[in-house]
């Protein structure tokens, strides 16, 4: 609530598409993220930060640093009272914690956010990211392996990774897509588009059953011949006392599962009669399915699933039709930031410290689709948005939006996206250019002038349209379409909302204002934003309308 609302203002567009959803904002990250929501709130599929680290050697700096009376307010109501010495570790919270906020409420319900740490501050980022995120949304913490080659490294424990924290903002939603780590190699059973095993399980969590295999029941072999197991009763029963099979039983009876109750008979890779089996099981339910089906592979998760006995009598599952997919937890092969740092020195930019433009891309391409909007709020390099230029070479049409305050948000940051955009390089070693376009924005003036409190007319009225949408219904804004109400700023539950203003005019809620709805704006209510309002309080209520008064009833957002 303290953090002022300031409109974007556009400095201009480079490539030939003015608009195209790519961003690139120069300003207080705080603030930009801000600024965002009216148009980004729950739309943000994918997120990317990479904050400072609070190594001790950083020296980043703040607008929101801890001398600011609001922030020293927001820590004394939230951390506590102890505020006369505060570590950097307490700065760096309180850096990061409104933030995340903000970041929580722009990403989408089946969105993702990925953090990179190191052991700094991984603990304390952990902590603040269950409250922001919730802990039920924690999808995993990554190793990045970042091998950068401390051989003459004379430390006595030489550390070779970071960590990548990844929330969800509702992880029942969120949904992976089919990749495959790009460290597996190319023989891996991994890569198979089948899978099989077999489907006896004993322990604890299984408990033993008796299955009828059906006469006709398929086999890997032509002809297999197995008599039925002697002490079968007997092993039964001790399982039965036990709840299921243990170790010992197995050892005891030295037997192998499935235990036979029948003789199990071949001929022409089919069961000639029925042969009941025993043991612990996964999967028995679809083997169920399977057999009562005739023996046709079933339908379970877009994929085809059969049953087989193999040639020494074990049931085995094959699905077919299986989509590959392997997301480990341990990033390895995904670069290093010296050799990024390298290529950055090839483009003609410098910087220190850039992430690995195949790490950023790999984590984006876990949750994001084709069309999805991509955010990274500590863009520094804009190794996320060269990453998303990257994976549009699919043919998709991803969105970044990247937020830079420093001063090298033109000269390093927009100037590599301009050079990823348009290529790179000389002669063999040159590197064709992505295409795309984007826009370049600084934050511009606070909505409400802070001197008066009334509405700051220097501000374009569709961006307080835009403010007041969202003040009213926290969802983003969309404009309506161009035959509406002059206005009209849309329909929210049923409810239609009006913003009556006209900068160095004074409006008033009339009769006349009234009779200028037509029979399209029909709605359950109208709420209606105005200077003031002539109607009696019976009209209203017959009307079913609710005045709001400009600005005294815009909320503070």
């Amino acid at each position: 609530m303290d953090v002022p609302f300031r409109v974007l203002e556009r400095k201009y567009t480079f490539g030939d598409t003015p608009d195209s959803g790519n961003m690139i904002i120069h300003g207080d990250n705080l603030e930009a993220l801000k600024a965002l929501l009216p148009l980004y709130e729950n739309r943000i599929k994918c997120i990317y930060i990479d904050p400072p680290y609070n190594t001790g050697n950083e020296g980043w700096v703040y607008n929101d640093n801890v001398n600011d009376p609001h922030i020293r307010k927001w820590l004394g109501r939230v951390v506590g009272s102890e505020m006369d010495d505060l570590t950097r570790h307490d700065k760096w919270l309180c850096m990061m914690y409104p933030r995340l906020v903000l970041l929580q409420k722009l990403l989408s319900e089946d969105g993702a956010i990925f953090i990179s740490i190191d052991d700094n501050e991984q603990a304390n980022l952990k902590l603040i990211c269950d409250e922001a995120f919730g802990e039920r949304n924690f999808v995993d913490q990554f190793i990045w392996y970042i091998n950068d080659g401390h051989t003459d490294n004379q430390d006595e424990i030489t550390v070779i990774h970071e960590y990548i924290l990844c929330y969800a903002k509702d992880k029942k939603k969120l949904v992976a897509n089919h990749i495959v780590d790009p460290s597996v190699g190319i023989t891996s059973k991994i890569l198979n588009t089948f899978a099989e095993n077999s489907i006896t399980k004993n322990g604890a969590k299984n408990p033993p059953s008796i299955i009828t295999l059906k006469k006709g029941f398929p086999c890997e072999i032509d002809c297999l011949e197995k008599t039925k197991y002697q002490f079968v009763d007997e092993l039964m029963q001790a399982a039965k006392e036990t709840g299921y099979i243990t170790r010992k039983i197995t050892k005891r009876f030295n037997v192998s599962y499935p235990v036979r109750l029948d003789d199990m008979l071949v001929q022409n890779g089919q069961l000639i009669k029925d042969c009941r089996v025993f043991s612990g099981w996964m999967n028995n339910a679809k083997l169920q399915k399977f057999i009562d089906n005739d023996f046709i592979p079933i339908e379970d998760n877009g994929s085809q699933l059969r049953f087989y006995l193999s040639k020494n009598g074990v049931i085995y599952y094959r699905r077919d039709g299986r989509q590959t997919h392997y997301i480990q937890t341990v990033l390895e092969g995904m670069g290093t930031t010296e050799t990024n740092k390298y290529m950055l020195e090839y483009m003609g930019v410098t910087f220190e410290f850039p992430k690995p433009v195949s790490l950023v891309e790999y984590l984006l391409s876990i949750f994001s689709e084709q069309d999805s909007i991509i955010l990274d709020s500590f863009a520094g390099s804009g190794t996320t948005a060269h990453a998303v230029l990257n994976l549009n070479q699919d043919g998709g049409h991803r969105k970044l939006i990247l937020c830079e305050m420093m001063d090298y948000a033109e000269d390093i940051t927009a100037e590599r996206v301009r050079r990823v955009m348009t290529g790179y390089g000389e002669g063999n070693n040159a590197v064709d250019g992505t295409g795309g376009s984007f826009d370049f924005y600084e934050l511009g003036e606070t909505i409400f002038d802070s001197a008066t409190g009334l509405l700051n007319e220097n501000v374009d009225i569709e961006q307080i349209r835009r403010y007041v949408w969202y003040s009213e219904t926290n969802s983003a804004y969309t404009e309506p379409d161009k035959d509406a109400h002059p206005y009209f700023l849309g329909t929210y539950k049923y409810n239609n909302y009006y913003f009556y203003y006209i900068q160095g005019e004074e409006t008033c809620l009339d009769r006349k204002f009234i009779n200028t709805f037509t029979q399209k704006d029909k709605a359950e209510m109208y709420i209606i934003y105005a200077d003031r309002c002539v109607l009696a309080e019976e009209d209203m209520a017959e009307l079913n309308i609710r005045f709001k008064k400009i600005p005294r009833d815009i909320k503070r957002v």
